[in-house]
This record gives structure tokens, C-alpha cells and sequence, in this order.
């Protein structure tokens, strides 16, 4: 028997099994109260009854009380409750992570850097959306669709991962990042679709205008959240490559994100602007972002129960069944 789901349907019966101690005792007194006493001057010419049987008559009651106690555990309907459950996600989301690879992104105000700070918290995002078909673009001077929209979650962690500066030409086209992460939505059948787009600068490069790009979003009902990512002040910027040891070299510089334009287009699509300073601010916005959009899903539960309360009743009918053929056979002729 699997006790781990195991359960009684009526367990209030149970507390009915106090009863039958009690008749025990109530039994054994009984007996000593009724029993016929014969006063006689002298035991001589008596032999003395060693029989055993007239002893163990009193077990024909301990019978008839063992059977009660199996009938009240079976009044409790001991069972076995096997729980299956097929869930059923009915408005998955379509995720674009637009993710900005320009060399800023290398800055050291948040650890390792941006990027890596980054890569370590989407993939734990992308971890926590099981029903959700997620897509990866990467821009810089250009922007790139590193994979299309997916259910498969090992392709889209390992291409995180893979993320890294120097794939694409320098600054930073977030017109161009937009549109293409709103290229890969606008086919999309699916009833909620949401751009995450996350840059830390200002927009250089590109021929295509954020707020046209931020237009089309609109019209598809694209939803887009953004984040500013980098501290206030100042930070360590990349600035050049060693070229004895081909490392990169870094000085500080003045941190510059444009925060009314990321506004613009959070309030325009419906979204939110988020500002990642430090690694916890970034990983919380994640997780903010994972609240805000979350997929309908139902659940439907399947019980199977196994009833073992039948068994119980045999032995209590059995026991009594016992009971009488012994109370009319064996000890009839005893008082």
C-alpha cells in the first residue's frame, strides 16, 4: 500500500474505536458480577475443572469486539487517493529580448560588467516562462535576430550565453534594435506580445527612427518594457585595446542614457520604463516584468481513489461469522 496517499473519506469514525476498550472493561466486570457463586461446607468429592475450554470462552466477546473496531475503521472509508494533473497554458506569450552588445556594455558598474550582469538575470527570466515562446536580437551599429521567436528554452539560454561584444559594428541603433525585435512580433498569432528592450546609451547610429519603429509597435499592440542599464555618475568605460596584450583598457567616463526616449516608448506601447543601476535593481526589474506578463493557465486535476474499506468488512464477518459457529458449537454447554 503507497500510505504516502493514503487517506479516510470519514475519519470522524474513528473516534468511535474509543468505545471498544471501554466494553472491554465494561465486559470484564460484567462477568465477575454476574458470575454464579455456590456456597458449600466442603470442596471434598469435587473434582477440580482444568479444561481448558470453559477459559477461553470469554474470547467469543473479544471476537465480536475485534470485529466492531474493523467495522468502524471501515465506516471510515480508508483509501487511496491517486491525483494526476494535465495543465493547459491558453494565452502564451511571445517574448523579444532586444538586447544592446554595443561596447558600453562592457562597462564594470555592474559585475562583471553589463553584459554579463545581463546574461546571468535573462536567463534566469527565461527559465521562469515554461509556456511562453521567447526570440533573442542583438544590436549595436546594426541590429541581428540571433533566434527567432521559440518554445525551445535550451536553444534561447544557449544563445544568451553566447552573447558578446564585437559582433556587430559600433554604437547604438535603438530604432534599428526596436524594429527588428517588432519584425519578428508581427507575424506572431498569439493574444499578448511583448518587447523587452534593453540599452544603456543613446541612440547614434541607424537608419531607422525609435520612434517610428516605437509607431509600429503600437499598431501591431506590441507591448514594450524598457531599461536603462548603468549606474548614476560616472563608470568604467572601455575606451581601447592594449596592443601588446590585446586587453582591454578602461577610464572613467560620464554615464549617458536616453531616458526620455526609453519613456516614450514604454508609455507609448503601454509598457514601463525601468533604470537597472546595480545588479539587484536589474535582476528585480526582471522580476517585476515576469509578474507583469504572465500566461493564463489551467489546471485540471484527475482523482482516482482505491477503496480498501471492503477488506476490513470481510474480516469483521468473518470474525463474527466465527464467533457464532463457535458460541453454538464448541461452548454451547458451557454457562
Amino acid at each position: 500500500m503507497d500510505w504516502s496517499n493514503f487517506e479516510f473519506h470519514n475519519p470522524e469514525f474513528l473516534w468511535l474505536l474509543i468505545t471498544v476498550p471501554l466494553l472491554a472493561v465494561w465486559y470484564f466486570f460484567m462477568r465477575k458480577k454476574d458470575a454464579a457463586v455456590l456456597t458449600v461446607p466442603s470442596v471434598k468429592g469435587f473434582k477440580a475443572n482444568t479444561a481448558l475450554l470453559p477459559k477461553l470462552k470469554p474470547l467469543l466477546y473479544f471476537f465480536r469486539l475485534i470485529a466492531l473496531a474493523f467495522l468502524l475503521v471501515a465506516l471510515a472509508r480508508p483509501r487511496n487517493v491517486a491525483v494526476s494533473t494535465k495543465v493547459k497554458a491558453n494565452r502564451g506569450i511571445d517574448i523579444v529580448m532586444a538586447i544592446d552588445v554595443s561596447a558600453s556594455m562592457l562597462a564594470r558598474d555592474l559585475k562583471p560588467n553589463r553584459l554579463e550582469a545581463l546574461k546571468i538575470v535573462a536567463t534566469d527570466f527565461v527559465n521562469r516562462r515554461p509556456n511562453d515562446r521567447i526570440g533573442i536580437v542583438v544590436y549595436a551599429g546594426e541590429s541581428f535576430t540571433q533566434t527567432p521567436i521559440t518554445s525551445d528554452k535550451g536553444i534561447v539560454k544557449r544563445t544568451i550565453s553566447e552573447i558578446k561584444w564585437g559582433q556587430l559594428e559600433g554604437g547604438t541603433a535603438i530604432g534599428m534594435g526596436l524594429g527588428s525585435a517588432v519584425n519578428r512580433l508581427k507575424e506572431s498569432e498569439a493574444k499578448s506580445k511583448v518587447i523587452i528592450l534593453l540599452t544603456d546609451g543613446v541612440n547614434n547610429s541607424g537608419f531607422v527612427d525609435p520612434k517610428t519603429a516605437t509607431e509600429l509597435a503600437k499598431e501591431l499592440s506590441i507591448k514594450v518594457y524598457t531599461i536603462g542599464i548603468g549606474t548614476n555618475g560616472t563608470a568604467d568605460f572601455p575606451y581601447s585595446k592594449d596592443p601588446r596584450t590585446g586587453q582591454l583598457q578602461f577610464r572613467k567616463q560620464q554615464v549617458e542614457i536616453d531616458e526620455k526616449l526609453l519613456q516614450f516608448i514604454a508609455e507609448e506601447t503601454e509598457g514601463q520604463y525601468f533604470r537597472a543601476t546595480d545588479n539587484t535593481k536589474l535582476k528585480a526589474i526582471y522580476d517585476e516584468i515576469d509578474k507583469l506578463e504572465k500566461t493564463k493557465i489551467e489546471e485540471f486535476k484527475y482523482y482516482n481513489y482505491q477503496e480498501k474499506y471492503r477488506f476490513l468488512v470481510f474480516i469483521a464477518g468473518g470474525l463474527l461469522l466465527l464467533e457464532f459457529l463457535l458460541r453454538n458449537t464448541l461452548f454451547r454447554s458451557f454457562i
